[in-house]
């Protein structure tokens, strides 16, 4: 894959979407569909974005701010900023390294990595870069082979289990059908061994990694498989994919260390809430029984400071990690992280926020109000 030279004027980025519009010169036109694409007519993918822009944050006056830092905590570990990085699959799609150059750029950035189910290289090799990795989990038909999955995270290091709750079957995603997506030979998901033969097979008018998963993904995962999964692991557990506030008081009770707030990322149901409109509820649903994290749509420093201000503990970035793999590599990765807390210790201390707990005691406009922040509606 070409990439752009060390003097190129496109490696001067100043925000992630510069980040993105570096990777998508770069891409092949089926590859960065598949990243950036989401399900049926995309409502839900513009939906996020649109929302986030709605909130405005009230900033505080008079504060003291010259010692504003960014620095957190997640599950009960320091980190550098409120910030992880989000489970994505099939990193090598955009990268020879894949994961591994993704986990690099994290431990850079003190913030968590969380390698997948469909990660294209295999868990031991993204842990032995030495940062903190959680592991994403997606429940398989074949029960015993799930937790086969999750001892291995845990042999492995890896320092959380995230289970995704909201995909029995990955929504229909038309970019990847209209190309009748199908990855290439030289990526695959190798915790899955060689069952993920289908997902090579180019078919017109069909997504060959939508019928890999129907295939691998169980659509009877229930309550029950959290049960089993949290009698099965030491590590903490995290459920990502909830967004009715009853789910998130039942996940407290089931023994969740920490929910996402999450639509996919607009890739799942279209039409689904906006993961920062069903924040609040979620947050004020399980208060201090679990920590509240968020994703889809973040895209800056003041999407991070809106989130925590609307109850969350930290967000999940995404899509903005793969365009600065897609970019330049490693390099392009810790680009966007870095730009990531630089605009968030910006964002807080413009704010009147020393630190991140201070930015939680925040207040924010919505809706129509926000049009008087000058958001379109």
């Amino acid at each position: 894959m070409g990439r752009p030279g060390a003097d190129s004027p496109d490696c001067a980025v100043h925000t992630l979407a510069d980040v993105e519009r570096v990777a998508a010169a770069v891409l092949p036109p089926g590859v960065r569909d598949f990243v950036a694409g989401g399900s049926g007519a995309e409502t839900t993918l513009a939906a996020n974005r649109a929302a986030l822009d709605r909130v405005c944050v009230v900033p505080r006056a008079l504060r003291d701010v010259s010692g504003c830092t960014t620095e957190s905590t997640l599950l009960g570990r320091p980190v550098a900023m409120p910030v992880a990085v989000a489970p994505v699959a099939y990193h090598r799609l955009v990268c020879a390294e894949g994961e591994t150059a993704a986990a690099r750029a994290a431990k850079a950035a003190g913030v968590p990595f969380t390698a997948g189910t469909l990660s294209s290289v295999p868990i031991e090799e993204i842990t032995g870069v030495g940062g903190p990795v959680w592991f994403q989990l997606y429940w398989l038909r074949d029960t015993a082979r799930t937790l086969d999955l999750v001892r291995r995270a845990e042999d492995a290091g890896c320092t959380a289990v995230m289970l995704t709750v909201d995909v029995p079957w990955m929504g229909r995603r038309l970019r990847d059908v209209r190309n009748g997506f199908a990855l290439p030979r030289g990526v695959r998901a190798v915790h899955l061994a060689a069952a993920d033969s289908t997902a090579h097979r180019r078919r017109g008018g069909a997504s060959a990694v939508a019928a890999h998963t129907a295939e691998a993904f169980s659509p009877a995962v229930t309550w029950e498989s959290v049960a089993a999964l949290r009698a099965h692991t030491r590590l903490p557990l995290i459920l990502k994919g909830v967004l009715d506030a009853r789910d998130a008081r039942r996940a407290a009770d089931s023994g969740a260390d920490a929910i996402v707030v999450s639509n996919h990322g607009g890739r799942q149901l279209d039409g689904a809430v906006p993961s920062i409109d069903a924040l609040p509820e979620v947050a004020a649903a399980v208060g201090s029984g679990c920590e509240v994290l968020m994703d889809s749509g973040v895209r800056g420093g003041t999407d991070v400071l809106r989130a925590l201000a609307l109850g969350a503990s930290a967000v999940l970035v995404g899509r903005p990690v793969i365009w600065g793999l897609a970019a330049t590599g490693e390099a392009g990765a810790r680009r966007v992280l870095e730009l990531l807390g630089d605009e968030l210790r910006d964002a807080l201390g413009l704010s009147g926020c020393a630190d991140v707990a201070d930015a939680r005691e925040l207040r924010t406009v919505s809706g129509a109000m926000s049009e008087r922040c000058g958001v379109a509606p």
